[in-house]
């Protein structure tokens, strides 16, 4: 892996700390294993909407019987 400075003069310090995150950036990729699904973030899950956007009897329930997001 080559990693090139394209703008700047970064202090020793600064290129060594630079160089970690990337490091441990990396470790943390090949860890995963690659074939394994990843799990859903539960923000993202529909059915925790379901119960509360469920439209009401009433004359404007039409306009309210869609799914945000589709």
């Amino acid at each position: 892996m080559t990693i090139k400075v394209v703008r700047g003069n970064p202090t020793p310090e600064e290129l060594a700390a630079a160089l970690a995150v990337v490091r441990v950036r990396a470790a943390a990729a090949s860890a995963v294993p690659s074939g394994a699904p990843t799990p859903r973030d539960s923000w993202s899950d529909p059915s925790r909407l379901a119960g509360r956007l469920l439209p009401q009897p009433g004359p404007a329930a039409w306009s309210r019987t869609y799914w945000p997001g589709a």
